[in-house]
């Protein structure tokens, strides 16, 4: 499950696709309507906010605005009826490590839309979001924290 920071408009149309999906289980966990994906962590911040389900709403609301934006017909009706959210604080190094994750993503399926984006540096986050100072989210599953650790060693050998 991926749920980005990062503004929905930088997405290919897979991984916009991808986002709904994955936004609407993360919105079925937290409804408690699935047994599956309870304990992942991307879903933290949203259970952290006030509101957890009408954070997970705002979030869809931003993706779905990017949908109709491009055209598409996701059905916004999908989206659980909550009350305006305060805004959720990210982190600008999380921000980054996002973007650099996305670059390699798009690199593979969709070169033409990273040659386009190339030359920004600092992108926007999905607007639910507020960029704060600060390093990679702890619940992120970074390329070094998905490294096996060294096998021990035993006496002997």
């Amino acid at each position: 499950m991926r749920i980005w920071t990062l503004h929905p408009k930088y997405l290919d149309p897979k991984g916009l696709v991808a986002l709904w999906r994955e936004a609407l289980l993360a919105q079925a966990v937290l409804l408690g309507q699935t047994r599956g994906y309870l304990h992942h962590p991307q879903l933290n911040r949203f259970r952290n906010a006030p509101s957890p389900v009408g954070a997970i709403a705002a979030y869809l609301r931003g993706v779905h605005a990017e949908s109709v934006e491009r055209g598409y017909r996701f059905d916004g009706t999908k989206i659980a009826p909550a009350e305006p959210v305060e805004i959720i604080e990210a982190t600008r190094r999380q921000l980054d490590y996002e973007w650099s994750h996305l670059k390699d993503k798009l690199r593979l399926r969709a070169p033409t839309l990273l040659a386009d984006m190339e030359a920004i540096a600092h992108p926007d986050a999905h607007p639910l979001f507020h960029i704060v100072p600060g390093g990679v989210a702890d619940w992120e599953v970074t390329s070094t924290s998905r490294m096996p650790s060294a096998p021990k060693r035993r006496a002997g050998w």
